[in-house]
């Protein structure tokens, strides 16, 4: 039985570069088994660096398992799953860009929230990046795509401490009213990106 996991993409990889005849076969095979629309979120912690040289891994461990707790909960609620983690970061579909948002928007507001009953040295702080359309989905593993690499970006990057920022195609796929976001646009790595940053409220 085919099932969506590393060592059968690996196994469908190898075929396409021994017989590149057959590569839009393989292709087809590897759209057919792995690909998935999503919205993807992506959330990186701010001060990694900054943090861990100060006070010691430990202390940014710690940080990192306090905004696990928090914001893992809120992916859930809001109708995403958790693909991954590395490090600070938490990489997480939703059915759609509306739920990505939302979950985005409650992870800032209950760290911010929690930030006011620490000391600043415990403060948690979130960059978000949020992208929407096809990846190939590793189930319980990894994803790739386009749209991933660039919420990665965003959120990993080019996203400051409380900031959203969508994908122009998260934006045009975000349902309800869009009044509350401004284009941003950004030249990185080569790259031209059209962003959106989501404006905080008067």
């Amino acid at each position: 039985m085919k099932t969506n996991n590393r060592a059968y993409l690996q196994k469908l990889l190898q075929q396409r570069n021994e017989r590149p005849e057959k590569a839009a076969e393989i292709d087809a095979e590897i759209n057919a088994t792995f690909c998935q629309n999503h919205a993807i979120l992506v959330i990186d912690m701010s001060g990694f660096s900054r943090t861990t040289v100060r006070y010691g891994i430990i202390h940014f461990l710690a940080m990192i398992h306090r905004m696990q707790a928090i914001v893992k909960p809120i992916i859930a609620e809001c109708g995403g799953r958790v693909v991954k983690e590395e490090a600070d970061n938490i990489f997480a579909v939703f059915p759609n860009v509306k739920s990505a948002v939302e979950s985005a928007i409650d992870s800032l507001k209950q760290t911010a929230a929690l930030n006011t009953t620490l000391p600043p040295e415990m403060d948690i702080y979130l960059c978000i990046g949020i992208g929407s359309g096809d990846v190939l989905m590793l189930e319980g593993e990894d994803m790739y795509g386009s749209e991933f690499n660039l919420a990665s970006k965003l959120g990993e990057d080019l996203a400051q401490r409380g900031e959203i920022l969508l994908t122009s195609s998260a934006f045009e796929n975000l349902e309800g009213d869009k009044q509350e976001w401004e284009k941003v646009d950004f030249s990185i790595s080569g790259l031209e990106l059209v962003t959106y940053k989501r404006v905080q409220p008067a």
